[in-house]
């Protein structure tokens, strides 16, 4: 098939982020107004819930073009630098307070909150008319994803999860390259991450300490489960804990698996099993681990295995060997298809935000001197290294760090980051190779992408319709991690088929008074 992508394939894939708009939009600037919402000079009014971090990344990103009406955080003290900048802003702790108080001069809400509470705040802002935009990895369990895909609909709101990388050049080129029919059948690809700097492998509960005077603990728990404050939950580190997150899984396969996704047109897998893990516990994530979903046949692709790879290092058992590349860089440099004559950006920064290094660290540093090494939640936030340290550097033929390479019957495909980056393997195949035309609409920006949807415009290329089921299989690794064998997954059921004990994990352990229903 060579470059052309055929009709036949782009009817049946073009519709994947191509914007499609629903009759009637997804609440359009006149219907918020026929609810009495007023928004200046047609911008939305947008609230944020979670101000520190990622949260103030996104807000200030929002507030570029549209209005900030509402500021919530349960840390005024991690939120202080969002709330300096719009000090005129009504500020709360409480989300369903600002939901009541607010509620009539909001249109629109960015979560930014820990991953266990983005299905209890998105739920609420969507049972009150409110478009979301919810961090990644949209939920913890997948009930929850569902809970808020069924929700997105019967609401009648615009969404996306906040996976910047499906609003990037890369990550479409990636896909319309395997369409084409490059790299043949792909009946196996591999996801990979580098080591987090969370706790993993804890044997128990992290020692308590004093809570913050800025901090209201009860709220930051939300609909966990009660238990002491630790300075090893917050900020930020709550990603290495089973109740509060989910790991590199959420915090970076949300993006390097997306190309994948994508690409093979992923829907739900039938069986997934964790192959190998190091650091199990009850408590945290794994040191490391590997864990395999499969897939049934969708439409002309045929049935594909996905091993994901967490944390693993050059040298680790967990990490993939790419067949036949033993001399070859693996992942392609960020933003590299200028070369190709295609634009490519990063995600926009936020509203007075300095440009920083990949991935949230610190630029590299010069040739021979030490790599600094700081959390990506701050530099005031500890960084925690697995048995070994991170020994991260990559090497020739090894998938390590933040990628992913898809196998296929006549080539191999490499994607890197948040899909930031793709070329061919060996490197000289991809030197003249000549990228198939453009099939899928491009996006605007993934914060502008929303709010176009917002506005009764196309859907967001994240459009919960797309993310939810994307969420869910993530979702899945996680319940492999803490059961194992081969499970069988049944998601038009929700359920696993063959272990009860794995049902268990896929809705949460809601405390009294924090339930969700539809």
């Amino acid at each position: 098939m060579g470059n052309d992508i055929s009709r036949r394939r782009f009817f049946f894939y073009g519709t994947l982020l191509a914007g499609a708009v629903p009759t009637g939009g997804y609440g359009s600037v006149p219907s918020l107004q026929a609810l009495g919402f007023k928004s200046a000079m047609g911008k939305l009014n947008v609230a944020a819930i979670g101000c520190g971090g990622q949260g103030g990344l996104i807000l200030g990103q929002a507030a570029l073009t549209e209005n900030l009406v509402a500021l919530c955080d349960v840390d005024h003290g991690r939120a202080a630098g969002t709330f300096k900048k719009f000090e005129a802003t009504p500020k709360y702790k409480d989300f369903r307070v600002m939901l009541d108080k607010e509620g009539k001069n909001i249109d629109a809400c960015t979560v930014g909150v820990p991953d266990f509470m983005h299905a209890t705040v998105a739920l609420a802002c969507m049972q009150r008319g409110k478009h979301v935009y919810v961090e990644k990895p949209l939920t913890r369990t997948p009930w929850e994803a569902r809970l808020l895909q069924d929700a997105a609909v019967k609401y009648k709101v615009a969404t996306q999860m906040g996976n910047q990388g499906f609003s990037h050049e890369a990550h479409r080129v990636a896909a319309e390259i395997v369409w084409s029919g490059e790299i043949g059948d792909v009946t196996e690809a591999h996801v990979s991450t580098s080591p987090g700097m969370f706790p993993t492998g804890l044997t128990e509960p992290p020692p308590p300490s004093a809570v913050p005077a800025t901090l209201d603990w009860d709220l930051w728990l939300g609909g966990a489960a009660p238990r002491p404050f630790s300075d090893a939950y917050v900020p930020y580190n709550w990603r290495g804990f089973l109740d509060f997150g989910t790991g590199q899984i959420g915090n970076w396969a949300t993006h390097t698996a997306g190309p994948v996704h994508t690409a093979l047109k992923l829907g739900a897998p039938v069986s997934v099993e964790c192959l190998r893990i190091e650091g199990k516990s009850t408590i945290s994530m794994p040191h490391r681990a590997v864990v395999r979903l499969d897939f049934p046949a969708r439409g002309e692709m045929p049935p594909v295995s996905i091993y994901y790879h967490e944390a693993a290092r050059p040298g680790d058992p967990e990490a993939f060997v790419v067949p036949g590349m033993e001399n070859e860089t693996i992942l392609p440099p960020s933003n590299n298809l200028a070369d190709k004559g295609r634009q490519t950006s990063n995600r926009a920064p936020a509203l007075g935000e300095a440009p920083a290094g990949r991935g949230g660290q610190a630029p590299a540093a010069p040739a021979g001197a030490p790599r600094p090494v700081r959390s990506p939640g701050g530099p005031d936030v500890r960084v925690y290294t697995q048995p070994g340290g991170r020994n991260d550097t990559p090497q020739p033929g090894v998938l390590t760090g933040n990628g992913s390479v898809m196998v296929g019957s006549k080539g191999m495909l490499a994607t890197r980051d948040r899909g930031e980056g793709v070329w061919l393997l060996p490197a000289s195949r991809w030197k003249e190779y000549t990228l198939p035309p453009p099939m899928l609409t491009r996006s605007p920006g993934h914060m502008l992408d929303w709010v176009r949807a917002c506005k009764g415009g196309d859907r967001g290329c994240s459009d919960f319709a797309i993310t939810a089921p994307y969420a869910e299989w993530l979702a899945l690794v996680c319940i492999a991690w803490r059961v194992p064998g081969k499970l069988q997954w049944d998601s038009q059921k929700l359920r696993f088929t063959n272990s009860e004990e794995a049902n268990r994990y896929v809705k949460p352990l809601f405390r009294q008074g924090w339930d969700l229903k539809l």
